[in-house]
């Protein structure tokens, strides 16, 4: 049985950092595409950063490239999502995911909600002063 369980998500000011965590299980983390989405208040679900299960590069949206940083632990079967800098539009719920099928543009993350096989619980994020 999948199951992936998010933890680390809080309140942080402007600027600040926060790093998420996720425990995955029933799959085997080295041969599975997964990574993180978020849904902010009144928008859809949108992907943030992925590790490809080819290769192990890892993808960013252009909204949190050079702020955020994707890891995984293939012994654990974890990973992590650090993210610095933040701002009041990272507000979200961010989710844990398996991906199905990835879909890049170059080194950004494309792959919509429909490439989405499994989906954590969720974990929320909330940046304000």
């Amino acid at each position: 049985q999948v199951q992936l369980v998010e933890s680390g998500g809080g309140l942080v000011q402007p600027g600040g950092s926060l790093r998420l965590s996720c425990v995955a299980s029933g799959f085997t983390l080295a041969d599975t595409t997964i990574g993180w989405f978020r849904q902010a208040p009144g928008k859809e679900r949108e992907g943030v950063s992925c590790i490809s299960r080819h290769d192990g590069g890892t993808y960013y949206s252009e909204s949190v490239k050079g702020r955020f940083t994707i890891s995984r632990d293939t012994v654990k079967n974890t990973v992590a999502l650090q993210m610095h800098n933040l701002r009041p539009e990272d507000t979200a719920v961010y989710y844990c995911v398996k991906i199905r099928r990835l879909e890049t543009y170059g080194s950004t993350l494309a792959s919509s909600p429909r490439d989405v096989d499994y989906w954590g619980q969720g974990t929320q994020v909330t940046v304000s002063s």
